[in-house]
């Protein structure tokens, strides 16, 4: 390997890391939001309870879903153009987390990440670099991730309303308080293990891509050439989940619908079934969409009015608007690193 390449390989782990460090930041507002919105914990010490969540999720989860990203692109060790692939891919995806957090819309950094590598693949190889049935799996979960947290979180706050019916709202109110602590942890468990291991994934495919990793190799803990991208991705995925995202937390706490801890805690449930369900699954769904579903459906047992159905909207179009942005970005990175280096 010459080492303009190796510097290239080291820069875009460096850039993987960052990428990580945004979807944290970006995706703060998922596992703290309905938290900060009741009031049960304040915005500072929420995004720090998250992020302890986010880094020890590396502990209760395998590696399937960074086994899906590091195979969306069919990599071929022998061609270092793919190292410019994920390279771009990933810038592509940074560049629409930035604008949505900045216009705070809650996106999803998963999809935006498959929809850069995508774009910079097709500007590669064409369509024949593409694991066609991975990425179809994937965007398969668009519609299905909020479907299944919307279901969820009516379902649950349904069964509390019958279940709690004869309480004191005071007490309820005081008992939900409590439980949410654990529904938020919960949820930033699931969030960091689906979420973490998307970048794993474009690590391992960046190495295999560079020739410096076995296309066999699979991630471990208890393996010393694996344990740097696990403790790095979650470490970065913390570090970011830290610094908080609070434009977006106003959004998906306050903006959609109003919630009480007793709401709180079923969003949070439902969202975290559904995390981990599919991170099990090996699917890299959206936390975004995920909890964004369970909140609507928690506010949806109250009355249909109380949700802010224009907030919703522009949700959905920043949801659409994803992949196909985030692809653009990313294939037109491509083509310029291409025409300025042609020889790669």
């Amino acid at each position: 390997m010459s080492s303009f390449l190796l510097c290239i390989v080291i820069f875009t782990v460096a850039i993987a890391l960052l990428f990580d460090v945004v979807n944290g930041f970006h995706d703060a507002a998922n596992s703290i939001a309905t938290v900060v919105s009741t009031r049960v914990l304040s915005p500072r010490v929420a995004v720090f309870w998250a992020a302890f969540f986010n880094f020890v999720a590396m502990f209760f989860f395998a590696p399937k879903v960074a086994d899906t990203i590091s195979k969306i692109v069919k990599i071929n060790a022998s061609d270092p153009a793919f190292v410019y692939v994920v390279l771009t891919g990933l810038i592509g995806a940074i560049v629409w987390d930035l604008l949505t957090w900045w216009w705070g819309l809650p996106t999803s950094s998963s999809h935006a990440l498959i929809g850069g590598l995508t774009g910079a693949g097709l500007a590669h190889g064409g369509w024949s670099v593409i694991q066609w049935p991975k990425l179809i799996s994937t965007v398969e979960f668009i519609p299905l991730a909020p479907l299944m947290g919307f279901v969820l979180g009516f379902g649950i706050m349904v069964a509390v309303f019958w279940i709690f019916r004869r309480f004191r709202p005071a007490a309820v109110d005081s008992l939900f308080r409590k439980l949410q602590l654990f529904s938020a942890a919960s949820y930033s468990l699931g969030h960091g293990g689906n979420d973490a291991q998307k970048t794993m994934g474009v690590i391992v495919a960046l190495l295999v891509a560079a020739g410096m990793m076995d296309p066999k190799t699979q991630l471990s803990l208890t393996h010393l050439n694996t344990l740097w991208i696990i403790l790095g991705c979650h470490a970065a995925m913390g570090i970011g989940t830290a610094m908080g995202g609070w434009r977006i937390v106003k959004t998906m706490g306050m903006k959609i619908t109003k919630l009480k801890p007793v709401g709180g805690c079923c969003a949070e449930t439902a969202g975290a079934i559904t995390l981990f369900l599919a991170t099990h699954s090996g699917i890299p769904v959206s936390t975004t969409h995920t909890i964004t579903g369970s909140i609507i459906g928690v506010g949806a047992t109250n009355k249909l009015s109380g949700i802010k159905w224009g907030v919703a909207k522009r949700i959905v179009w920043a949801w659409l608007l994803t992949i196909p942005f985030s692809g653009l970005v990313g294939a037109g990175l491509f083509c310029i690193i291409k025409w300025i280096h042609p020889g790669f």
